[in-house]
C-alpha cells in the first residue's frame, strides 16, 4: 500500500530501550555483479531452542498470570546460557554485510525477543504452528453435535450471540466469560440440523458501560451488505456449506518457480464492463490471458473483506472473510483451483500493518477504550494512523499474535494460496512509520530506538510459520526503506521474507517520463536504479503497479503531499503508456495507418522500460493487470468525488483483442519477455554484469545468465557493427528483438545472422579486456530498441532449443518459410500478420537495413 507509511509512535510501554551503537555505517554502493548465494532457509528456532535463556523481559501471554515465574519457563542452566551467547555472537547476517557489525547488539536483542516468544508459545500453546490454528477455536466451529462460538472481548461485561436464527434476540443465547476475557457459547443442533443455518446473519452483542453494542464477530468467515441500501453496514454471515455446496479442490499446487513472474490483479475491476467482476468470471476469462502471456504467478489484491471499495482493499474490516463483492468463499476457491490447473501459483495481498477504522463492521468495533493489553490495537496516538485514518495493531499482545498468525495459516490451508505479499511493511518496521522520512541508506536509520521490535518479531514469527507449514511458499515484503536483513532468513538474524519489492524503480521511470527529455536520460542512473539492491536479498522489480495508477486527486485527499524521498512517485498517476502517448492513444492506435512520432516513441519506450526493468531490476518481475498491453488512462474507484462511476475502474480488454489496434504489439512483447525467461532462465541467474553504460551512445549492455542484452535508448542513432562485450566465446544469435515486426517494430535486425566473438586482451586480466569482458562481438543496434543475444552451443546446432523467441511464444524455426526474408527471419507466425501489416512488411523488406554482421 502506498509506500507503507504511518504515524510517529513511542516505544512499547514497559520495553527497555534498544541497545545502540555509537558507530554508524552508510550503505555501500551495490556492485553491479549482483550475486546470490544459496542459503538454507530455516527458522533457526530448532537450533536456538536447545539453549534456554534467562531474561529480564518477556512477552506475558494473556493466558499466563502476570506473576508467572520466568524460571519455570526458561531454565537458568549456565552451560546453556553460554551456548546461547555463542549463538547470538555469531549472527549470520553480520558475515554477509560487515557494515552491520556496529549494530550487533540490536540483532542480538531482537533475536532474543524472537526466541523468548517462541519458547512461551512452546510452553503454553504447543508451539507456533499449533498457536496459529486459532480459527479452529475462535469464531464459529462445529464441536460435539453443535456450534461453538468464542470471542476474545475482555472489555465486555456481558455478551450474547444474536442473528437471524434467534430473531436478533440474544436473551436465550447469553455467553460465558473465562478468566482470559474469552466469551463462549455452545448451541446444540436441533432436529439433526445446525441451530444456525448456513448463510444466515449473525452478530456479537456485548455490554460496555451499561450499553449493548452489536459487532461483527472478529473471526467471521463471510460478511455481506445489503446493496440496495446506500451506506448499509455489513453483516456477519455464518458460513458452513453442506458437502454438496462446498468446493473441493481438484488440482495440486504448481511447483515453486525459480523466479516468480507475477501478474498483479484486482478481481473486482477486471471486467471490461463498468461493474464489479466476480471470482468465477475472473477465473474463466482473465486467468487464461495471464497464462497465455507466460506468467507463472498471480497476485490478488483486495481479497480480505473491506467495506470501502475505493480503499483498494487496504482498509480491511474482516480479516478471515473473502470479499463478498465478487462472490462467496467457494467461488474464490474455484478461482484458485482454476489457476493451479493452469500452472499458476496464487499469492494474496495480506494487510497486517493496520486495520479499518470502521466501528460498525470492523475489528475496531471491539475497541471501546480499554487498555492496549485488552485490545487488538495500541491506545492513544500510537494506535491511530493519522494519514490512513486506520488503527495500528499491538504486536506484543498475545491474542493479537494469535489472530494475525492464524490469519496467515487460514488463507494458506483453507484457500490453498501459495504465499503472500505483505502490505505496508515500512509502517510496521518503525515507530515513525516512514512519515517525513527520506531513507538515505545510513544504517542508523534502520537500527535504533525508532525500530519497532515488536513488529519485527511478529514478522519473523510470521515468516517462520508460513515456511514451516508450506515450505514452497513465496512471501514478499512491500518496504520502501530498504531495511537490511528484511530478505534474509530468520536463522541468520533476518526477518525472513523471500523477496522485497524494488519500490524505487517506478519512481525513476516516472521522474524521467515527467521531467527529462529523451536525450537527458542517464544510462548510468538507469543502471544504478535497477541494480541498487542488497547482496543475497532478492527483489521483485516492476516498472509500474497499482500504486502508480491511482487517481492523483484521491491520493491528494489522503494528504500524501507530506511524503518525501522514496515516496515521490507514489502519488497516483497515469499508466506509463498514457504518460508516453496521452491523448493520441484515443486516435492514433490503429495499425491501419502509419504511427505518429508520439505513438511510435511511446510503444518502443513502453517495451524497453518494462523489459530492462524485468531483465536488470531483480530476481522476479511484477506487472499490474492491463499494463502488459499499455492500458490507457488511470484507475479511479467509484466514490463521491466521481459520482460513484466505474468508468475508470475496469480493464478494457477489447483494446488488446482488436486486431487492428497497436495494443496487441505491446502485449505480444510482454508475452515474449516472459517466454524468454522460460527458455533461458535469466531471472534466477546469479550472474548479472553491466559492462557498458555509454552516455553518448545512450546504450546499456549487460549480461544476465548467459544472455547478452543491448538496449539503445538513443532517439535517432543506429549503430552498425556496434561492439559489445561478453563472457563466453563462440557464436551468438538473436533471442529476442523488440524491433521485430510482430512487436510493432521495423524489423531492422537480422535474426538468422551468426555473430562470432573475438578475444579481447589477456585472458584473466580484466583491465586488458573490452569493457572488462574477455570477448566481444558486433551487432546492429537501431534507435530505441532492445535486442537479446544467446550463445549457440555446438550440441544445439540445428535444434529448436537454440532458436529465438517469437511473438506467439513459438520457435522461430516454426515460422512458415514464406515469411522468411533472404536476409533474416521475421519470427512471426503466419496468423499473426493481418493483411495490412503483411503489405507493410513486404514494403519494408525492399528497403530495410540488414544488420547484425558476423564478426569475421
Amino acid at each position: 500500500m502506498l509506500g507503507s507509511l504511518s504515524l510517529v509512535s513511542q516505544l512499547t510501554a514497559g520495553c527497555s530501550s534498544l541497545p545502540s551503537s555509537k558507530t554508524y555505517t552508510r550503505v555501500a554502493e551495490n556492485n553491479e555483479l549482483a550475486k546470490q548465494l544459496p542459503i538454507e532457509r530455516t527458522c533457526g528456532f530448532q537450533k536456538l531452542l536447545r539453549h534456554r535463556i534467562s531474561t529480564s523481559r518477556f512477552l506475558v501471554p494473556q493466558r499466563v498470570k502476570q506473576n508467572f515465574p520466568i524460571l519455570s519457563v526458561l531454565t537458568d542452566d549456565s552451560s546453556s546460557m553460554t551456548r546461547m551467547e555463542d549463538e547470538t555472537e555469531n549472527i549470520g547476517i553480520l558475515s554477509t554485510d560487515q557494515g552491520l557489525e556496529p549494530f550487533k547488539d540490536h540483532f542480538k536483542y531482537r533475536m532474543k525477543r524472537y526466541v523468548d516468544q517462541k519458547l512461551l508459545l512452546e510452553k503454553h500453546e504447543g508451539g507456533l504452528e499449533e498457536f496459529a490454528k486459532g480459527y479452529l477455536e475462535f469464531g464459529f466451529n462445529r464441536e460435539d453435535g453443535g456450534i461453538v462460538y468464542r470471542e476474545w472481548a475482555p472489555a465486555a461485561k456481558e455478551a450474547q450471540l444474536i442473528g437471524d436464527f434467534n430473531g436478533w434476540d440474544g436473551s436465550n443465547h447469553k455467553m460465558e466469560r473465562n478468566e482470559f476475557g474469552v466469551w463462549s457459547i455452545s448451541i446444540p443442533d436441533s432436529g439433526g440440523k445446525p441451530a444456525i443455518p448456513h448463510g444466515s446473519r449473525v452478530k456479537f452483542r456485548f455490554k460496555h458501560d451499561g450499553v449493548f453494542i452489536d459487532r461483527i464477530p472478529a473471526w467471521i468467515k463471510y460478511a455481506t451488505v445489503d446493496s440496495s441500501r446506500f451506506g448499509a453496514p455489513y453483516d456477519g454471515v455464518y458460513w458452513d456449506p453442506p458437502p454438496s455446496e462446498r468446493y473441493e479442490f481438484k488440482y495440486p499446487r504448481p511447483p515453486k518457480p525459480k523466479a516468480p513472474r507475477i501478474y498483479e490483479a484486482h478481481v473486482g475491476m477486471s471486467s471490461s464492463e463498468p461493474r464489479v467482476n466476480s471470482y468465477r468470471e475472473f477465473a474463466d476469462d482473465v486467468l487464461p490471458r495471464i497464462r497465455a502471456n507466460n506468467y507463472n504467478t498471480v497476485q490478488l489484491m483486495a481479497v480480505m473483506e473491506h467495506s470501502y471499495y475505493a480503499s483498494f482493499g487496504y482498509h480491511v474490516t474482516n480479516f478471515f472473510a473473502a470479499s463478498s463483492r465478487s462472490g462467496t468463499p467457494e467461488d474464490l476457491k474455484y478461482l484458485i483451483d482454476k489457476a493451479h490447473s493452469l500452472g499458476l501459483r496464487v499469492l494474496v495481498d495480506i494487510v497486517h500493518s493496520h486495520a479499518s477504522n470502521n466501528v460498525t463492521d470492523g475489528l475496531n468495533g471491539f475497541d471501546v477504550g480499554q487498555s492496549s493489553q485488552e485490545s487488538y490495537f495500541h491506545t492513544g496516538d500510537r494506535g491511530y494512523h493519522k494519514l490512513w485514518d486506520s488503527r495500528l495493531f499491538n504486536y506484543a499482545n498475545w491474542e493479537v499474535l494469535r489472530f494475525l498468525l492464524s490469519n496467515l495459516r487460514w488463507w494458506i490451508e483453507e484457500f490453498k494460496f501459495d504465499g503472500f505479499r505483505f502490505d505496508g511493511v515500512t509502517s510496521m518496521l518503525y515507530h515513525h512509520h516512514g512519515i517525513n522520512m527520506s531513507f538515505t541508506g545510513n544504517y542508523n536509520e534502520y537500527f535504533s530506538e525508532a525500530t519497532d521490535v515488536d513488529a519485527v518479531v511478529y514478522l519473523m514469527l510470521a515468516n517462520c510459520l508460513v515456511h514451516n507449514i508450506f515450505p514452497d511458499a513465496t512471501v514478499i515484503a512491500e518496504d520502501v526503506s530498504g531495511m537490511p536483513g528484511l530478505g534474509s532468513p530468520v536463522s541468520m538474524g533476518g526477518i525472513g521474507f523471500d523477496y522485497r519489492l524494488a519500490m524505487a524503480i517506478p519512481d525513476r521511470w516516472i521522474d524521467y517520463l515527467k521531467n527529462k527529455k529523451d536525450e537527458e536520460w542517464s544510462m548510468k542512473e538507469i543502471s544504478q536504479s535497477l541494480t541498487n539492491r542488497r547482496y543475497t536479498e532478492k527483489c521483485i522489480s516492476y516498472a509500474e503497479s497499482h500504486d502508480q495508477l491511482l487517481l492523483a486527486r484521491m491520493l491528494k485527499e489522503m494528504t500524501l503531499k507530506t511524503f518525501t524521498g522514496f515516496f515521490t512517485a507514489i502519488v497516483g498517476d497515469k499508466t506509463i503508456a498514457f504518460l508516453l502517448m496521452d491523448q493520441e492513444m484515443y486516435t492514433g492506435m490503429s495499425s491501419l495507418t502509419d504511427a505518429s512520432p508520439t505513438i511510435e516513441r511511446g510503444i518502443t519506450l513502453h517495451k524497453m522500460i518494462h523489459f530492462i526493468t524485468m531483465a536488470l531490476g531483480g530476481e522476479g518481475y511484477l506487472n499490474f493487470m492491463g499494463n502488459e498491453f499499455g492500458h490507457p488512462e488511470w484507475i479511479d474507484f467509484p466514490r463521491e468525488g466521481n459520482e460513484w462511476s466505474y468508468e475508470k475502474c475496469r480493464r478494457q480488454w477489447n483494446l488488446v483483442d482488436a486486431d487492428h489496434l497497436r495494443y496487441k504489439f505491446m502485449n505480444a512483447f510482454d508475452r515474449a519477455m516472459n517466454e524468454l525467461d522460460d527458455k533461458f532462465p535469466f531471472l534466477a541467474s546469479t550472474k548479472q554484469i553491466v559492462s557498458s553504460t555509454n552516455e553518448e551512445d545512450k546504450v546499456i549492455v549487460f549480461e544476465r545468465g548467459d544472455l547478452v542484452f543491448v538496449f539503445n535508448f538513443h532517439p535517432e542513432n543506429t549503430y552498425e557493427g556496434y561492439k559489445v562485450g561478453c563472457d563466453l566465446p563462440g557464436k551468438y544469435r538473436v533471442a529476442l528483438d523488440s524491433d521485430a515486426w510482430g512487436f510493432g517494430g521495423d524489423g531492422r535486425v537480422g535474426h538468422n545472422i551468426d555473430h562470432f566473438t573475438s578475444p579481447e586482451g589477456i585472458p584473466g586480466v580484466a583491465e586488458t579486456n573490452f569493457n572488462n569482458r574477455p570477448n566481444s562481438f558486433r551487432v546492429l543496434s537501431p534507435p530505441r530498441t532492445s535486442v537479446v543475444y544467446y550463445r549457440v552451443e555446438e550440441s544445439q546446432e540445428g535444434h529448436n532449443n537454440s532458436e529465438p523467441v517469437n511473438v506467439q511464444g513459438k520457435l522461430a524455426a516454426d515460422v512458415p518459410a514464406e515469411l522468411e526474408s533472404p536476409e533474416s527471419s521475421a519470427t512471426l507466425a503466419a496468423d499473426d500478420v493481418d493483411d495490412v501489416t503483411a503489405r507493410k512488411i513486404e514494403d519494408q523488406k525492399q528497403n530495410r537495413i540488414v544488420g547484425g554482421e558476423s564478426n569475421v
